[in-house]
């Protein structure tokens, strides 16, 4: 068997027992949960006597907020999947036995994480795409870049799913789960931090959030998303830029450059390939 079939076997085995796993069950019933809260909200929205420019602008706040909520319930969701399906095998012997035939072990760790990484970024797409359909129905309202939209919350997905995968390699998987949303939630704390600090001018707490993001791209693809499903005059609605807007913690105020793109994929490079190592060097 090809490294390359051996890898994409492994994915889809992978795959299967993720949605065998309670943990799908769980996800469901928190995405079916707010969507139905988020169409009885927006529904209300639609039935207050707004102009259409004030209905749109409330719409792309609060879809913001929302979508937010997603992002947490797949960072839970994520996190605690991939440290049980990593760390479990290998305690339980299942990866010794495979990794007893010829294959190798970043092989076998490169097909859990696209497994993975499947599972992870097909919920955030399914579930972002079925919430934007909602605020078209309810309030008609439909982002300016929605594809864009779910493919940074999708790679928000895969960031914390690679860190995650790394930290199985070398504690726990309960350890390695609460470790990886505690990051997320701190990496996001940060960079309300630094917005804050950026509209008042004080150039040292601005840094926290550039700091956070560049050690943690998870706020910064969040932030990218965020632009893409805002209206475009919210920025301006709430003063400009330069005027305290990015201090909003559902507002963002510029799109992702290439150059932030470039350096969110070199980490999950970086972080896979230290994950690999760890596993490689591990003692099943």
């Amino acid at each position: 068997m090809t490294t390359t079939r051996t890898v994409l076997t492994i994915a889809a085995l992978t795959l299967r027992e993720a949605s065998r796993r309670r943990v799908l069950f769980a996800l469901v019933a928190l995405t079916v949960g707010l969507l139905g809260l988020s169409s009885w909200g927006f529904s209300r929205l639609a039935a207050e006597s707004l102009t259409s420019g004030e209905a749109r602008l409330t719409a792309s706040i609060l879809l913001n907020l929302v979508m937010f909520g997603y992002s947490l319930v797949a960072a839970l969701g994520t996190a605690f999947l991939a440290g049980p399906t990593l760390s479990g095998e290998t305690e339980s012997g299942i990866a010794l036995s495979m990794l007893a035939r010829p294959i190798r072990r970043s092989a076998f760790l490169l097909g859990k994480w696209l497994g993975l990484v499947a599972f992870g970024s097909g919920f955030v797409v399914l579930a972002g795409l079925a919430q934007v359909l909602v605020v078209r129905v309810t309030v008609d309202y439909w982002p300016p870049a929605p594809a864009t939209a779910l493919a940074l919350l999708a790679a928000q997905t895969v960031v914390l799913l690679t860190l995650t995968v790394l930290l199985a390699t070398v504690i726990s998987p309960m350890a390695s789960g609460v470790v990886a949303v505690g990051l997320f939630c701190t990496t996001w704390v940060a960079g309300v931090v630094g917005a804050i600090g950026e509209a008042l001018g004080n150039d040292a707490v601005g840094r926290v959030g550039s700091v956070s993001r560049v050690l943690l791209p998870t706020d910064g693809l969040w932030r990218g998303a965020m632009n893409a499903f805002q209206d475009p005059s919210a920025i301006v609605q709430f003063g400009g830029a330069d005027e305290g807007a990015g201090a909003f913690p559902f507002l963002s105020t510029a799109p992702l450059t290439a150059t932030y793109l470039g350096w969110a994929v070199l980490w999950v490079v970086m972080v896979w390939a230290l994950a690999a190592m760890s596993f490689v060097r591990r003692d099943l």
